[in-house]
This record gives structure tokens, sequence and C-alpha cells, in this order.
């Protein structure tokens, strides 16, 4: 399918019947989702998959309750750094010296700037920021697995501070923003999968100057 008609296929199913999804349908994603736009490059999130059908039982009740957390084949959790410091600035720098094949003292004014910017902000503010990075990946995963006749549920429903307690995420400085449980629709059991597709008409959507 193309993009649109991938969209147009897209929902987020409340029910997922427990089919497998492939491994190499979930690497593209993955990768699509690795290969997402990040501000400056620094892509300040991590992805966790989580396949593990006891660790799902025990994350369903902290995201109230949503069948689509043991449902699903793979529950990927997007984790926003908890700071940016400066530890993360320079392994950006010196991986993306090593990629690029050029001296890392070429990329100080680059460095200095995402260092200015991470100094002046507050832990909240950084965190923030880094949230809104990840959000940008979680959209590219949303199309990625659209385009892999994939279900994914966008879910903000959950404890983000009992998430992060049961996945050890402040320990690896790290917090919780948002769920995507991947799967398979189970629309005999899905009251939204035969309805159609509600969005706002192009005319109030889109403005043009």
């Amino acid at each position: 399918m193309n993009i649109l008609e991938s969209l147009k296929w897209r929902y987020a199913a409340k029910r997922m019947n427990g089919q497998r999804v492939p491994s190499d349908k979930v690497e593209r994603i993955l990768e699509a989702i690795r290969l997402a736009p990040s501000s400056m490059g620094l892509q300040p999130y991590t992805v966790l998959v989580i396949e593990d059908e006891e660790l799902k039982k025990q994350i369903r009740p902290v995201a109230m309750n949503q069948p689509q957390i043991e449902e699903s084949s793979h529950l990927l959790v997007f984790a926003a750094w908890d700071d940016i410091n400066p530890a993360h600035i320079e392994e950006y720098i010196q991986h993306t010296a090593e990629v690029r094949n050029m001296p890392a003292e070429q990329l100080d004014d680059f460095k200095n700037t995402l260092l200015g910017i991470a100094e002046r902000n507050t832990q909240e503010q950084n965190f923030n920021w880094a949230a809104r990075q990840a959000y940008i990946a979680f959209g590219v995963g949303l199309v990625a697995a659209a385009a892999e006749q994939v279900d994914a549920t966008p879910m903000e429903g959950f404890d983000a501070a009992a998430l992060d307690k049961l996945l050890n995420l402040p320990e690896e400085g790290l917090r919780s923003v948002t769920l995507m449980p991947l799967g398979y629709r189970d629309a005999d059991n899905d009251w939204l999968s035969k309805l159609p597709k509600v969005r706002r008409q192009k005319e109030k959507f889109v403005l043009e100057a």
C-alpha cells in the first residue's frame, strides 16, 4: 500500500488477537523509528521492546487495564532521557565524528551549542524537550507499522511513575512517555474496527496563507 492507503487502513485497535508479528516486520518498524527525525540529531530517548508475557501482565494494571497490553505481540515503550547532561552530548559528538570520519574537534562549535542549550534549561525542561523528540519517532513508528499492515495503538493512558519503577527506568536515566502495542486487530471483539475513520474536514484543518 502507499502511505495514504496505509494511513486510511490503520486505526487505534482496542483489541488484538495475540498473533505474533514476524520479526522482520518488527525490525523494519524499529529501524524506521531509529531513522526518525530528531532535533540536532540527538535522539534523547530509548525504545524498550517487551515480549515477555509475564512482564506484560504486570504492566497492564498500571496502563488502565487496557487489554492490548497483554494481547499485543510486542509492546514498545518510548522513554525519554530524564535530563540531558554533558556525557550524553560528548557521546553523541564522538559517535558523529566516527560515523562521518572526521576529527571530533571539528564539531566543537556544535558541541558547545548543545551544551549551552542543555545547561540553560532546567532538568524538567530538558525532559519535556526530549519527550517531544520521542513523539516524533513515535509518529514515524505508527506510520511504519501501518505500512507493514501491523496494528499499533498509541497509548498515553498509564501511570508513568509506576511503569518507570516496574521497568527500573530511573536507574537508566529514563522516564516513560508513551506506549505502542504492536499486533493484529481482533475485529470480532473490537467495536471500533468496523466504524469509518473520523478526521476534521480538510477545509477546516488546512489553512492557506
